[in-house]
């Protein structure tokens, strides 16, 4: 991923208003980030720890979704896969996001969840360069470059469910 600017952030947002994209709390660390090794730009708020942002990529430029973490219910840790990367956690490391469709859907309430790394650092997962945990990457015989093109099919998927749009439309 190409490095974003705080005013290129902002403005990509699809599922929420200008005001709450406005208020939102960016990374304080976006030069410091390894774009190089980014498929896309996830965060969570550190004041709401509930909300989450992405920024992928796509054919039109960028795409910025809200995004909410689901509580955890649960008691006893647990394996979770997330749906993105196919990396396994244990206990909270894979959570529910859920965001409000764009448009007219998200007006309505209606919105799309899926299960992502909870840190939304699946680029880092992929790469061997952020781990999580003995066995939460299997041996795959694709390479890289395979994997990288699997997740971001994966999150264009995704992003296509958000915005309304074909998902050769939104590609990360």
């Amino acid at each position: 991923m190409k490095p974003v600017t705080e005013r290129e952030i902002r403005a990509c947002f699809v599922n929420c208003t200008k005001g709450e994209a406005k208020r939102m709390v960016l990374p304080g660390d976006l030069a410091a980030r390894p774009w190089e090794d980014l498929d896309f730009l996830g965060w969570q708020d550190p004041s709401a720890p509930h909300r989450a942002y992405l920024v992928a990529e796509s054919g039109d430029g960028l795409v910025g979704v809200a995004l909410r973490r689901a509580t955890s219910g649960a008691k006893h840790p647990r394996s979770g896969m997330c749906a993105l990367c196919l990396t396994t956690h244990t206990g909270d490391g894979v959570t529910l996001m859920t965001a409000r469709k764009a448009g007219r859907g998200g007006q309505q309430g209606n919105s799309v969840g899926t299960y992502m790394c909870a840190d939304l650092a699946c680029s880092l997962y992929l790469r061997g360069k952020k781990q999580a945990g003995p066995g939460a990457r299997p041996h795959e015989s694709l390479t890289l470059e395979e994997k990288v093109e699997r997740t971001v099919a994966n999150l264009a998927a995704f992003l296509a469910t958000v915005t309304g749009r074909p998902p050769g439309s939104v590609d990360g």
